[in-house]
């Protein structure tokens, strides 16, 4: 019921005014019946215009992180989430996982439309990167059809690390169903989730025009995250050596030796004719 209070009343039409988003595509969305759809990530913006461009209620799966803030910024970010159709989703893999994505399959199962990044998490420079084999899981444990959606321009809108969006216009295209009945049965076989992931992620960098590389993003990030935190090695100050002070390899140190022209004050002659000197 807020879902829809939300979407239709308060909050959708004001951002319908305000970012005149642009749709490609509605066509493809079933009119009734489970479906998946898979986008690209490039904003928290994501979650927000997709759901809002599709006619029917979308369920999504975001990152369990958001459900689990402290504070008051914290309480209402997951409120946010909760009222707008979401569900945690815990990528620290295993048991946790598993039980995400079986969470993501009750959803289909009861006809419903469930969106998801293939990516795992945001793009962090615009570019497409290699999708996690989750996705291929839930497709082929619920055989239910993939609508391929391309988020268009809200990196701009919203950046990563940046909390207010700059006002812009952005589009959601909608790609043709993607049908992976032909492996039924083979929802565990990891080659068949690598292809069909792959298949999808191909299908978003078409659709998108993002460059594609084939590597996760979260590697990605945890490789930049580890450069800023790395700190500069302090280059040490030279030392000037005086070479006639300096012994050469292999040298005998006398201890009490003077050195070649300096003066011994501790060897000086006694005075001749000392008046108090012993007979």
């Amino acid at each position: 019921m807020i879902y829809w209070v939300l979407k239709k009343i308060f909050l959708g039409p004001v951002l319908k005014v305000l970012f005149r988003p642009w749709t490609k595509g509605l066509d493809n969305l079933p009119v009734d019946g489970p479906a998946v759809l898979a986008s690209n990530h490039l904003s928290f913006s994501d979650s927000i215009f997709m759901p809002l461009m599709v006619p029917r209620p979308v369920v999504f799966l975001a990152k369990s992180d958001y459900f689990t803030g402290k504070g008051i910024k914290g309480r209402l970010t997951a409120a946010f989430f909760k009222l707008t159709n979401q569900l945690p989703m815990d990528r620290s893999g295993g048991a946790a996982s598993a039980n995400s994505l079986q969470t993501g399959i009750d959803v289909l199962n009861e006809g419903g439309l469930l969106g998801i990044y293939p990516e795992g998490t945001r793009s962090p420079d615009g570019r497409l990167y290699r999708g996690k084999v989750g996705v291929a899981k839930l497709v082929l444990t619920a055989n239910v059809p993939v609508i391929p959606v391309a988020m268009i321009g809200t990196d701009k809108v919203q950046p990563i690390g940046r909390r207010i969006p700059t006002i812009r216009r952005l589009g959601v295209i909608f790609g043709e169903p993607m049908d992976f009945s032909r492996y039924q049965g083979m929802a565990d076989d990891r080659f068949v989730q690598r292809s069909v992931t792959d298949e999808i992620m191909y299908e978003l960098m078409r659709l998108s025009g993002q460059e594609y590389v084939d590597s996760y993003a979260s590697t990605i990030k945890d490789k930049i995250a580890a450069e800023k935190s790395a700190k500069p090695a302090v280059a040490s100050e030279a030392v000037r050596i005086d070479p006639s002070t300096t012994l050469a390899p292999g040298a005998v140190t006398v201890i009490g030796a003077k050195k070649d022209g300096a003066k011994d004050d501790t060897m000086q002659d006694a005075p001749q004719g000392d008046e108090t000197a012993p007979n």
